[in-house]
């Protein structure tokens, strides 16, 4: 009876499998026509489909009983995930942005730049989507995965590149977070130091430094996210709460200086800091799709007024009004973080510096969560060590990690230069010359699919990028140099 049954079974599979080639064959056909169409609204079908089943309790393929996931994230929530992923550290360096980007220079470039970040992310979205369709058994593709299957179905000779530009964007993803923890340090020393200086504490930077060590090599330690996911929505309360307060301080010191007293546009290498720095700002595209598939409805994520568009829209409105309204008041004196411009001698200021330190500081573990799960997996797939001691060596990794950034953070001198430095090295790869290659090679799939506006907008954008990665990177290694000397 049991051989019976397994090969009633395997006839079944068989049967299945045979409409599944069928379907997709068909899939496939309608695809060519209209490529970019058609992705999107069958993602969406599936997706409803899917979501359907699990209504019922039901497996689509197998009927099997699926399990629910236990919180499928809403629009609001979505775009305030979005958010909280765009905003930290590079909020309170917008003075310092406008004061490379000049008043009109960076009002007029920061809106370009977000049009571009999203119109890369969406090319993102589609290539996810196109892979996703056609990896069988599979329903999601982070930022990686999406790279290395879209390249695995591209043209064959880019086809034996899909492990190393996997690798790549690993790699990238890796330093980006690296960076991000390693500003965290700086940002929060600075402000403790200003603080602890004028209550009478006089120790060195680096001394305060180490002392933030300890509080942040505890929650890193901890090998899962349910017990660090909390901190984040008071990290962000604390985040907002001390940007208003230092907006509200710049606003009640006196009458504002003149907008003539400022400069209106820049040039040459303070433009290239302006790029690394407004690029670090928007650095979130690696939350893209692991926000998408959370969605209870992931078509509306990129609508023309669905989260992607309406929370960049708000972000990009907000970084402006930051950046105008403390370049205007310190001037050539705005510092990388705005907090560091109030008058410390006053109590409600050294509570602001506090705050937004701690708000800063609750967001370290997650940051550092990121970086975890991009670097452990292979580690310990290739050690044997790792894999008979699993929560010894990750423990180990992530100490010796924490005390990477610590160490970096301690040797870099300037908040504001790191910043750029991370801007233009790794956020531009990520925010435009991955998806520019990604829509290349999934458009080189379909016949008549790269038309020559496609090529003029990519090359465009590739052009931008590697302007911004060249002249950022060497500006701002050349100003760490002269802050060393």
């Amino acid at each position: 009876m049991d051989a019976e049954q397994q090969q009633r079974s395997d006839q079944k599979a068989i049967e299945a499998a045979g409409e599944m080639g069928r379907t997709l064959e068909i899939t496939g056909r309608q695809s060519e026509k209209n490529p970019e169409k058609n992705a999107e609204s069958r993602f969406t079908e599936k997706g409803a489909e899917k979501g359907a089943a699990a209504e019922k309790g039901a497996d689509l393929e197998n009927g099997d009983p699926v399990r629910r996931r236990g919180h499928e994230t809403s629009e609001l929530e979505a775009a305030t995930h979005l958010f909280k992923g765009s905003v930290g550290a590079g909020l309170f360096a917008m003075g310092d942005c406008f004061k490379n980007g000049g008043l009109a220079g960076a009002t007029i470039l920061l809106p370009i730049i977000a049009v571009m970040c999203v119109h890369c992310e969406r090319m993102l979205i589609r290539g996810s989507v196109l892979a996703v369709e056609r990896t069988p058994g599979v329903d999601f593709l982070d930022y990686p995965e999406t790279v290395e299957k879209c390249f695995e179905h591209g043209p064959r000779p880019l086809r034996k590149m899909s492990r190393v530009m996997k690798l790549v964007v690993e790699m990238f993803l890796c330093v980006t977070q690296f960076g991000f923890c390693a500003i965290y340090f700086v940002f929060i020393t600075e402000n403790l130091h200003q603080v602890l200086q004028q209550n009478g504490v006089d120790i060195s930077m680096s001394m305060v430094m180490l002392i933030t060590l300890l509080p942040a090599m505890i929650p890193s330690l901890m090998t899962n996210l349910k017990y660090i996911s909390p901190v984040s929505l008071f990290a962000n309360v604390a985040l907002l709460f001390g940007l208003i307060a230092t907006l509200t301080i710049a606003f009640s010191d006196g009458p504002m200086p003149s907008v003539g007293d400022r400069h209106l546009f820049t040039g040459g290498a303070q433009l290239s800091l302006f790029f690394g720095t407004a690029l670090f700002s928007y650095e979130g595209i690696a939350l893209i799709l692991p926000l998408r598939n959370s969605m209870r409805r992931p078509e509306n994520f990129s609508t023309r007024f669905g989260v992607l568009n309406s929370t960049m829209f708000f972000t990009t409105a907000l970084f402006i009004f930051t950046g105008f309204v403390s370049y205007v008041r310190w001037g050539e004196e705005v510092a990388g973080s705005i907090t560091l411009n109030l008058v410390v001698e006053e109590v409600f200021s050294q509570v602001v510096k506090v705050i937004a330190a701690l708000g800063v500081f609750l967001g370290y573990p997650i940051q550092f969560f990121v970086m975890m799960k991009i670097l452990w997996p292979p580690l310990k797939r290739s050690n044997n060590c790792a894999q008979k001691y699993p929560i010894t060596m990750q423990v180990c990794l992530r100490f010796f990690m924490v005390m990477m950034t610590f160490g970096v953070a301690l040797v870099v001198p300037k908040l504001n230069l790191f910043i750029s430095l991370i801007g233009a090295l790794c956020s531009t790869c990520l925010a435009f010359v991955i998806p520019v290659l990604i829509d290349f090679v999934t458009r080189a799939q379909v016949p008549k699919a790269l038309g020559v506006w496609s090529y003029i907008k990519n090359i465009l954008i590739l052009s931008v990028a590697v302007l911004g990665i060249v002249t950022g990177t060497y500006q701002s290694i050349v100003e760490i140099v002269k802050e060393f000397k």
